[in-house]
């Protein structure tokens, strides 16, 4: 696989796993999660490495001429949702941590 498509596979695995995590965290009846705590905390922290990894690539391809920076380009939208991603998988985690 080359580089250059991992953008666009971090943002995909990134939505996913938010989905996963948001439908996870979900409190049943007995006031327990759908998913045990660690396994959503695990899922968040390589959720959040795979888009800031998507992001730091991106840019690393917009800035070595590969690909042409345009802010309306399907690429650059992308890396704009991996960095999003990020932010919110960080405030995830601090919501998620048991204090």
């Amino acid at each position: 696989m080359k580089t250059y498509n991992f953008p666009y596979l971090a943002a995909a695995l990134g939505l996913f796993l938010l989905l996963v995590i948001n439908i996870g965290s979900r409190l049943g009846s007995d006031g327990a999660t759908a998913l045990p705590l660690l396994t959503l905390l695990i899922v968040n922290e390589c959720a959040f490495f795979l888009s800031i990894a998507g992001v730091f690539i991106g840019i690393k391809q917009v800035s070595s001429g590969a690909q042409k920076f345009n802010l309306m380009s399907t690429y650059t939208i992308v890396i704009i949702l991996c960095g999003l991603l990020t932010i919110v998988f960080a405030l995830l985690g601090i919501k998620l941590w048991p204090l």
